[in-house]
């Protein structure tokens, strides 16, 4: 199981890629709070694969069984424990013997030894958002009723960049849902660059930008359990993912103080800042504006190419062509697991 994460709402997942089930642990949802399973079941649909072109042809239906913690549809103060049953799988695709560069079967392989299971990646595998998005969707439903929204966008792919969110007001409704982008008109040439890679046998990356709105002025922690901190910890515990930035995020290294700075000033009776580069967060606590933060994801390390590797049982350098079924870029499919870590690290706050 990994890590335990969070102090009031504590969330663990287990599994692994091709075992008999993936899953999460839930403890201290408050009770009562009412749970709709459809609208769940279309949150998950969104990290699903093998709908399109420009994803991995295995499709799993992630469906959800629900062994503790939900009865009727409202939670019940028990620990919540939600499974998804592994079906659609090719465990002969992958070779223990041959470290696929790019992945975590070295160092896996390093830290436990030939007992590690290296089927698809095993618990390394992006197969593990499914059950970090299981209670990303069950938050999202807890978290709107209390006025706090959580919305992403593809912000790039390769060197394809769209339209940024307003950071005073991002506009929660103007994402589109197929492919989730503000610019509509930079939609096709994105999946292009998706295909164009999958064609030659390659993969690309790319940045999803996401904001968190309806956040009140002081809530965090400062130093070690800041907002900052706690999205960051839990965004790195997605695969694939290798930087985060907040607001106006490395940009501000190459500016002056003075154009960083927000200047605060009175709205409608509330205290704000006019411009938004500290991205809702100062000192590890909310400001009361839209938290904004951009996570970049490298391109899938499982490409068709030949790649040098190193046999382990022979331990000579050896020539690895990856077969299977993976993603050319893992972005589309990624947004859903990056909402769910802000959902989590917040309501691990408030909650």
């Amino acid at each position: 199981m990994s890590s335990e994460f969070g102090k009031k709402i504590k969330i663990s997942i287990f599994g692994e890629s091709h075992g008999e089930a993936i899953g999460v642990v839930i403890n201290n949802l408050p009770s009562g709070e009412k749970i709709d399973l459809l609208k769940l079941d279309e949150f998950m649909k969104r990290r699903q694969g093998g709908n399109n072109p420009y994803s991995t042809p295995r499709k799993e239906t992630d469906k959800i069984r629900f062994l503790s913690g939900i009865a009727n549809g409202y939670t019940t103060g028990a620990p919540l424990c939600g499974i998804i049953e592994n079906n659609n799988t090719r465990s002969g695709d992958y070779n223990r013997d041959l470290p696929r560069p790019g992945h975590a079967d070295y160092t896996a392989y390093a830290k436990y030894g030939s007992f590690t299971d290296h089927r698809g990646g095993g618990h390394f595998s992006g197969r593990l958002t499914a059950p970090l998005c299981i209670a990303g969707g069950i938050l999202k439903q807890i978290m709107e009723r209390r006025g706090i929204n959580v919305i992403s966008h593809i912000y790039s792919i390769g060197k394809i960049f769209d339209t940024p969110f307003d950071m005073i007001n991002p506009d929660i409704n103007g994402v589109d849902t197929d492919f989730p982008v503000l610019n509509k008109d930079i939609k096709e040439k994105m999946q292009q660059e998706i295909i164009n890679a999958k064609n030659e046998k390659d993969s690309v990356g790319g940045i999803i930008e996401c904001a968190i709105t309806g956040l009140k002025a002081g809530v965090g922690e400062p130093i070690f359990d800041g907002i900052e901190n706690k999205i960051a910890g839990l965004v790195f515990g997605i695969g694939a993912v290798k930087g985060i930035e907040f607001g106006i995020g490395f940009d501000a290294s190459q500016m002056r103080g003075s154009l960083v700075n927000d200047p605060f000033i009175i709205e409608n009776g509330q205290i704000k800042t006019a411009t938004n580069n500290h991205g809702g967060i100062l000192g590890g606590i909310s400001s009361g504006m839209p938290v904004i933060f951009r996570t970049a994801f490298k391109p899938t390390p499982s490409i068709g190419k030949l790649q040098k590797t190193v046999s382990l049982s022979k331990m000579q350098e050896a020539d690895l062509e990856i077969i299977g079924r993976h993603d050319p870029c893992i972005v589309p499919r990624a947004l859903p697991c990056i909402e769910s870590a802000g959902l989590i690290a917040i309501a691990d706050f408030i909650l």
